[in-house]
């Protein structure tokens, strides 16, 4: 085992509070944009989400970039290694921006062909193309908010990406607002209007990241970036990523089948899949902040060879997520028909969403498991077996038994969320006892010999 340098990473706390502001009002921005266009009808809201659907399989390509970076950054800085650091950066962002611009002309061309193949009814077409065309089709800019996002929060500027998102909430609710309602006499623009807004938001908090990626890092986006492609620092970065995009890609490859059966039941249970949903994600952000706050000073450990202290990091997180999620599904459950009564009046929507809200107190504790468990194995750079745990379940367990239960059985939206406890509660319980076991510390043990491998001396060192 190599001997921990003495590099002191950040503290959890110090890490994941802004982490879950941020994700708490990524998640918001969804939520306003739910609730507004309920007032234009619950039809329009189920289009939205089966559009969200389909641009998260973008932002999941953008995503498996940015978690492989923010790896292999922490990595560097936990061994005291900042130019190896910033050769990983120019390199994620040169790879976002390619992956953006392919994402973007796929949305923006092929928007009505994507929606067909996910059963949504035509009368619902006129509310998802062009919230499609304008949302995917300016999806290389979410591309750059993902790289430079992970590159400040591997730095440990997690507050600065907090900040920046908060700017753009505040933005995108005025422009919602102001485009959906007509105020000021100004036209009320629909479900367009609701895409423009956010679009606008999008485009100045990429302006913003980009001030502080300078700023803080001293690293610009300029004409070269895209062609700063090091196929051995790609190779680094997908080690990490691309099992994890596998994982996520399976798992909404999966959901956006799963999604398809239940466009057979109705708009009413998109309708009703789609609140529930809202609100679930709620209580998710625990699960995401601690996750990746967790990740991160792992991922620091890892590199200083702190394999214990990375060990008894995760016990640690796992317990907290668990208090946190479990206490916030209680309150859910127990006010869940007010809580999706906010977004309509529909007393069977009302009825159907509240719930699957209190069946998801079961399966969100299963999910804390699986995201928080499932960072800190990928931190080690035990990427694959996630994945490959993750596909046999989804596959083999999540989606037969979804149309099973759901379809077959006619339990409807209640089999699928049963179906779903199922797959959510066998991974966790598998990714936990792998890390308990401590299968992952031959790959950490690698990743720390990775990076003293390519370690890049600073002036001052030599």
């Amino acid at each position: 085992m190599s001997k921990p340098t003495t590099t002191k990473p950040p503290t959890l706390l110090a890490i994941a509070w802004p982490i879950f502001v941020e994700q708490s009002l990524r998640i918001l921005i969804g939520t306003v944009d739910t609730f507004m266009v309920a007032h234009v009808s619950d039809g329009a809201v189920a289009a939205l989400g089966v559009s969200h659907r389909l641009i998260m399989l973008a932002l999941i390509c953008f995503n498996f970039i940015g978690i492989g970076t923010s790896v292999v950054i922490t990595h560097h800085l936990g061994a005291g290694d900042r130019k190896g650091a910033e050769s990983i950066c120019s390199t994620a962002l040169g790879v976002n921006l390619w992956m953006g611009l392919i994402a973007s002309a796929l949305m923006l061309f092929f928007n009505e062909t994507l929606l067909r193949l996910m059963q949504l009814p035509d009368s619902l077409m006129v509310y998802a193309v062009p919230f499609m065309a304008l949302m995917g089709g300016t999806l290389f800019l979410e591309a750059i908010n993902t790289a430079v996002g992970s590159i400040l929060r591997a730095h440990g500027n997690t507050r600065d990406v907090m900040f920046v998102t908060v700017g753009q909430n505040i933005i995108n609710v005025v422009g919602v607002s102001l485009v959906l309602f007509g105020w000021f006499g100004l036209p009320k623009l629909g479900v367009e209007g609701v895409a423009c807004a956010s679009v606008v938001s999008r485009l100045l908090a990429t302006t913003a990241l980009l001030i502080l990626l300078y700023r803080r890092l001293g690293i610009r986006l300029h004409w070269r970036t895209p062609f700063d492609l090091s196929v051995d620092r790609i190779k680094r970065i997908l080690h990490i990523g691309l099992p994890a995009a596998g994982e996520h890609m399976s798992y909404w490859l999966a959901f956006l089948l799963i999604t398809s059966f239940i466009g057979t039941m109705g708009a009413t249970s998109l309708s009703i899949m789609a609140y529930a949903q809202t609100v679930q994600a709620l209580v998710i952000l625990f699960s995401l902040s601690l996750g990746l706050g967790t990740e991160i000073v792992v991922g620091r450990l890892i590199g200083a060879g702190d394999f214990e202290g990375a060990y008894r990091q995760l016990l640690s997180s796992l317990k907290l997520c668990l208090m946190l999620t479990a206490g916030g599904m209680v309150i859910i459950a127990l006010i869940a028909p007010h809580l999706i009564g906010l977004f309509t009046h529909d007393p069977e929507v009302i009825a159907g969403g509240a719930l699957l809200l209190r069946i998801a107190f079961i399966l969100e504790i299963g999910r804390v498991f699986n995201i928080v468990v499932i960072n800190s194995l990928r931190a080690t750079g035990d990427a694959r077996f996630p994945v490959q745990i993750g596909a046999v379940c989804m596959w083999l367990l999540w989606v037969p038994n979804s149309w099973l239960l759901g379809v077959h059985l006619g339990w409807g939206l209640v089999g699928i969320w049963i179906a779903m406890t199922c797959d959510e509660w066998l991974r966790g319980i598998i990714m936990y006892r792998r890390w308990v076991g401590r299968k992952w510390l031959p790959f950490a043990e690698r990743s720390r010999a990775e990076v003293m491998r390519n370690h890049v001396p600073l002036v001052s060192e030599t």
